[in-house]
């Protein structure tokens, strides 16, 4: 199977259409046992591209933060969402991500014209937009979303492994690896545990 690199093929359509300002949305942390979820919002002027950004998935650590600020300086805007786990066991992830994306794109300065969109259940009522499948793969704009999403949910666990350094939220950054599971069975939950997840206590 061919790898697919993020290219600014979608965003040249667009471009080409007389649609200058393109916004690609990705989010980070719909799979993790605890810690919020993570939506960025980004626009680029018209024939932008970094060399290296790719699906954040794709990247190290390292590479991430080395993207990261310039991204933001070749962005015409960065908008970032967050929603906390209260709210995702409130609401349900799918719903939560959704918000976390309407929230990113509420937070950009630059009003994009059309939205390009990682997935498939984006909706909202007021952008013209388009779910792209596999979209952080073939998307140079949502890549750099996916990107700026995931450095910004790291930082966050980061900042939650000092308050709670007992779960190694620094490490697994909340995923349910077998170090985290080991510390929920020992410790129990946290308070930045999602209680609607399937936590695989064995109960």
């Amino acid at each position: 199977m061919k790898e697919l690199h993020a290219t600014l093929e979608i965003e040249l359509s667009l471009w080409a259409k007389g649609i200058q300002t393109v916004a690609g949305v990705d989010e980070a942390g719909r799979g993790p046992l605890a810690g919020p979820v993570v939506a960025a919002a980004v626009v680029f002027p018209s024939g932008s591209f970094i060399k290296g950004v790719e699906d954040s998935k794709k990247l190290s650590e390292k590479k991430r933060e080395e993207l990261f600020p310039l991204i933001h300086d070749q962005a015409l805007g960065v908008g970032v969402g967050v929603v906390g786990h209260d709210v995702i066991d409130r609401i349900n992830i799918l719903q939560a991500t959704i918000l976390a994306m309407h929230k990113a794109l509420d937070d950009l300065l630059v009003k994009p014209e059309f939205v390009i969109v990682d997935g498939t259940t984006f909706r909202h009522d007021r952008y013209k937009y388009q779910n792209i499948v596999d979209g952080d793969e073939k998307s140079f704009t949502i890549a750099a979303a996916s990107i700026i999403a995931k450095v910004t949910r790291d930082r966050f666990m980061r900042e939650y492994d000092l308050q709670y350094p007992a779960y190694g939220f620094g490490q697994h950054k909340g995923y349910g690896t077998k170090q985290h599971l080991e510390a929920i069975k020992r410790y129990g939950l946290c308070e930045i545990h999602r209680r609607t997840f399937d936590l695989h206590l064995g109960k």
